[in-house]
């Protein structure tokens, strides 16, 4: 087991800095505290900026000590610095210690002290100070001593955090996670490329452009007037169009965006309107956070939700808002991206977690849905997805419903089906894969029993007094398919892939276009690597998709909505965009 006496220095490390949105950080200031022998270091930015080099070592015999590491990484990465081999990150392990607890003061590092009872600088000259560094310009000498006395005293509350949470914390893993901050680092610090020109464009014409986007999309189903969406017209069209919707106890229509984007993936007649109502409620494309270099940055939030996934703004990130928005991205002249996902993922998981034998022969199989319909004599063994193409699809929203808890009469909806017909699906799913049935279930009676539940490097929910059972069992799925995000990302960085952002189960990344198809082969090898360590030897298969310059990253998804936006945008300016994007189909290199 690793300890604090395995290193020969420890250092508690705190910058200040401004970012301004899409930006690199511009450091103001640095304060480092040696924690064994309590040596200080002070540096104002000109002095920072004279060195090539960390003031304090960051070699394998040196442990990194920071609050939100991913922050101070990053002001390594603007200074040129090498990043510590070794992080501790102590708001990671507070979120880890207090993951589904109440913490009344937040999270940040005045929550933390709070939480354990430690005295803290008062909010209001934190925010005071926050307002200093993010101000830029000269600098009074009062000013700096200032900004460095806070830069300081944020360094002293981890000194008194670190003994006081020490003693729960498995330092191994608590390194693991801490590495996939630097990953975090790097990949903030790399961005997303976006087409500055036309978004430009689109924030310029916005508001014509929706005054037109309703009169062409609303077109196919009439439900607005001017601005405002009718609900009883749109309960017109769906009776008329034989297509069931959600209701509220109320018996209301459920008009939930969430809704809209659930329904649109088993209705696709519904997305545009789903992507319609987006761009005229929440859209607000000057909140996307662009750099001056044309790069998407924001913080991706690492570690933020339950299961410990990522959870950036849905506003500042390019994959939060509307589907159609990420037409936006497009590689740099010269370069190429590419989106590999891993097939399946959360089937996979529950396959190897389980060792249920049917489910991995299902997965290994290629086409999992197709070979549950198999195994449970639903379709023959020679059925293939074009000769039983309706019996696959159904057989496959059985599979997303028992991943994410869904009832008979969710199914039922996304089938557009009887809820007998959900019914006997589900009692086929759980009759074909019993093993995975059984280790579900006897991992919520012990979650249940025991009031947590944790994934193979230990991320932990502490259940409260009232658990979802549902969502207690897909965290296995959840949480550890973030595991094995995160330690891809390490793997894909370190090996000096840029990675553009992580999403969900893919991977976004950027390499000139003569070694694009390279570090796809070797990023695809490196997340399946990945999953064996997470699996325990299991290894899941991944899909890619290829942007190469000028082209543009596409969702299909979104596609429509996009030819529609470009056609209204180029009627409003003389150069007309590129709207075609290329055709992505999955391909494994």
């Amino acid at each position: 087991m690793v300890q604090l006496t395995d290193f020969n220095e420890i250092w508690l490390v705190d910058f200040e800095f401004s970012a301004p949105s899409g930006a690199v950080p511009e450091v103001r200031c640095l304060v480092a505290l040696e924690y064994f022998s309590g040596r200080q270091i002070r540096l104002w930015a000109d002095e920072i900026a004279l060195l090539s080099q960390p003031p304090y070592p960051v070699g394998r015999n040196t442990l990194f000590v920071a609050y939100f590491a991913s922050a101070e990484l990053n002001c390594h990465l603007t200074l040129g610095w090498a990043l510590p081999c070794h992080v501790l990150d102590l708001f990671v392990e507070f979120r880890n210690a207090t993951n589904g607890l109440a913490t009344p003061c937040g999270a940040g590092l005045v929550g933390a002290l709070t939480y354990y009872g430690l005295s803290s600088i008062e909010t209001a000259e934190k925010e005071s100070m926050r307002d200093l560094a993010l101000r830029g310009g000269q600098y009074s000498h009062p000013e700096k001593a200032a900004l460095l006395d806070y830069c300081e005293s944020d360094v002293d509350a981890l000194n008194r955090l670190l003994p006081v949470m020490l003693p729960p914390i498995n330092l191994p893993r608590a390194i693991l996670r801490g590495r996939y901050m630097k990953a975090v680092a790097r990949i903030e610090y790399a961005g997303i490329p976006i087409d500055r020109t036309t978004l430009n464009h689109l924030e310029h014409n916005w508001n014509a452009i929706q005054d037109e986007l309703i009169a062409q999309v609303d077109q196919q189903y009439g439900v607005y007037e001017g601005r405002s969406f009718k609900t009883q017209q749109f309960a017109d069209w769906l009776i008329h169009n034989n297509l069931p919707w959600p209701v509220l106890p109320s018996g209301k229509l459920d008009l939930k965006d969430n809704t809209f984007k659930e329904m649109a993936k088993s209705h696709p007649q519904v997305a545009p309107l789903r992507e319609l109502r987006v761009a005229l409620s929440q859209m607000r494309l000057s909140e996307l956070a662009v750099g001056p270099d044309a790069r998407n940055r924001c913080l991706l939030s690492p570690f933020r939700s339950r299961t410990g996934r990522n959870q950036p703004s849905n506003t500042r990130f390019i994959f939060g808002p509307a589907v159609w928005f990420r037409c936006l991205i497009k590689p740099k002249q010269g370069y190429g991206l590419a989106y590999i996902d891993w097939s399946q993922q959360e089937f996979g998981i529950a396959a190897a977690l389980s060792n249920d034998p049917l489910m991995k022969k299902a997965y290994s199989s290629g086409d999992p849905y197709l070979s549950f319909a198999i195994q449970a004599g639903a379709v023959p063994p020679n059925a293939t997805k074009k000769s039983h193409k309706a019996e696959r699809e159904q057989f496959k929203a059985c599979v997303l419903a028992v991943q994410y808890g869904m009832g008979a009469e969710s199914l039922s909806l996304r089938i557009n089906q009887p809820v007998i017909r959900a019914r006997e699906l589900l009692r086929l799913h759980r009759d074909t894969y019993q093993v995975f049935w059984r280790w579900s279930e006897d991992g919520l009676n012990y979650a249940m029993l025991y009031n947590k539940i944790w994934t193979v490097f230990g991320w932990t929910l502490q259940l409260n007094a009232n658990p979802n059972p549902r969502s207690l069992s897909n965290f296995p799925m959840q949480a550890n398919g973030a595991e094995m995000l995160r330690l891809a990302c390490c793997l894909v960085t370190e090996a000096d892939i840029t990675v553009c952002a992580p999403i969900h189960d893919a991977l976004l990344i950027e390499a000139p276009l003569d070694l694009l198809d390279t570090h796809i082969q070797q990023t695809q090898a490196l997340m399946a690597q990945a999953s064996t360590v997470v699996l325990e030897g299991f290894a899941l298969r991944s899909d890619v998709d290829i942007v190469r310059y000028p082209e543009r990253y596409s969702d299909e998804r979104g596609t429509q909505m996009w030819e529609t936006i470009v056609q209204i945008l180029n009627r409003q300016r003389p150069q007309p965009v590129r709207s075609r994007t290329p055709h992505l189909c999955a391909s494994a290199l």
